[in-house]
């Protein structure tokens, strides 16, 4: 049997652009339509599992909601903790930390800000989150964050981890992997899911 699993970002938050990590901002108004418009008329889940923070949970309590479902809410899958840097513009660091900055935006793996999450750590929480819901009955919708589909990406493509941030995940960006051998193939990487 083919397992399908699709990844969708969550839309776009309150607060504007920022290193939000684990701030729980909730959605905007465009932020719901760009979620419903995300996931269309079309939804084949018989399982949601999402991010507890606010910008991923309230839209997958109100799809499973109208799909008649629930869903698991995993901590393991919430955005990479930037500490400090959390809730802060790239304008304020630019301003304040400017040699931080560069060196991470040179190299966000392996120059982390101090006080924020290691990248290993964070891609081992989340990849052991999304092994653990794998197996199940039916499709598999997971409503998550930037960093957390860009890890999930990068490992079922056999990416390095270290190269995830080369993926632009865009807000309700979506991305379908199905298995019909056993190995994830990527079905599309799309801010719209193909109809049917």
């Amino acid at each position: 049997m083919e397992d399908t699993i699709d990844l969708l970002r969550h839309g776009e938050p309150e607060g504007g652009k920022k290193y939000r990590g684990q701030t729980d901002d909730p959605l905007t108004e465009r932020g719901w339509e760009q979620m419903w418009d995300a996931v269309g008329s079309h939804r084949p889940w018989r399982r949601i599992v999402t991010s507890p923070l606010l910008r991923c949970s309230a839209f997958a309590e109100a799809l499973a909601g109208a799909m008649g479902l629930e869903t698991v809410s995993d901590p393991r899958l919430m955005e990479v903790d930037y500490g400090p840097w959390s809730g802060r513009t790239l304008d304020e660091l630019r301003a304040e930390e400017p040699e931080a900055l560069e060196a991470f935006l040179r190299d966000p793996w392996r120059n982390r800000p101090a006080g924020t999450e290691p990248m290993e750590d964070f891609t081992r929480r989340v990849l052991a989150a999304y092994e653990e819901h794998l197996p199940g009955d039916g499709p598999l919708l997971i409503v998550g964050h930037a960093g957390v589909l860009r890890t999930i990406i990068a490992h079922n493509l056999g990416m390095p981890l270290e190269n995830l941030f080369q993926l632009q995940i865009p807000y309700a960006g979506r991305a379908r992997f199905q298995s019909p051998y056993g190995r994830p193939r990527l079905g599309h990487l799309a801010p719209r899911p193909p109809e049917g």
